[in-house]
């Protein structure tokens, strides 16, 4: 049986999650949190043997978690899943340690697939199923400067081409509108772009942002 752990800040989408998972007989879900500091504490007191992480969590993104999983259970198989596509966002989870990574929508026969693949110690990768995880960094790097964003600045870089305001993303990621508006200042700059019509511009250019 594959103990599972799902991270991510919605309800409504753990219980479906949960559901879906559960049909299957050599799956359960034994562990549910919404943030961070409670996926930190159940793991504490709980084995798993895969973590299925949403990348944006409130307060602190999925990416932080899953680097805070690869310092304290390096051998956990931790399986980032996004509303962005994985053609843009999973060389940055495989950088950090991601055994695999989904975007929400995919079906779930393949989320099954995903589970049962990284749970057996394998990787999973959906938009590059023939390529290994370096392979896919490599050449995703060398292509897309917003693939070099920190943890933080990728979480705010995702909710400003969504149309968050500043004082939105202050308050769900618990931090300054002073503070927002410096990480997006970075943001610009290491993109190459001057304000924030450019900024959704390079979203739609790179399928980070659908128009």
């Amino acid at each position: 049986m594959i103990s599972v752990l799902i991270v991510d800040d919605h309800q409504l989408f753990r219980s479906g999650l949960s559901r879906l998972l559960s049909e299957d007989r050599k799956i359960a879900v034994e562990g549910e949190a919404a943030s961070l500091p409670q996926a930190m504490e159940i793991l504490r007191r709980q084995t798993f043997h895969v973590a299925i992480v949403d990348i944006n969590l409130a307060g602190r993104s999925g990416l932080e978690l899953l680097s805070r999983i690869r310092h304290d259970w390096p051998r956990l198989p931790v399986l980032m899943i996004s509303m962005y596509p994985a053609a843009q966002f999973s060389a940055v989870a495989f950088q950090k340690g991601a055994s695999g990574y989904l975007s929400k929508d995919v079906e779930p026969g393949e989320l099954l697939r995903a589970v049962k693949t990284v749970a057996k110690g394998g990787q999973y990768d959906a938009s590059h199923p023939s390529a290994t995880p370096a392979q896919v960094a490599d050449e995703r790097f060398a292509n897309q400067p917003h693939l070099r964003l920190t943890d933080r600045e990728m979480q705010i870089f995702n909710l400003i081409v969504t149309g968050a305001r500043l004082t939105e993303i202050g308050e769900r990621i618990l931090l300054s509108v002073k503070t927002v508006s410096t990480y997006k200042t970075r943001i610009m700059e290491k993109l190459g772009v001057n304000n924030n019509a450019e900024l959704i511009q390079y979203a739609i250019r790179h399928g980070i942002l659908i128009e």
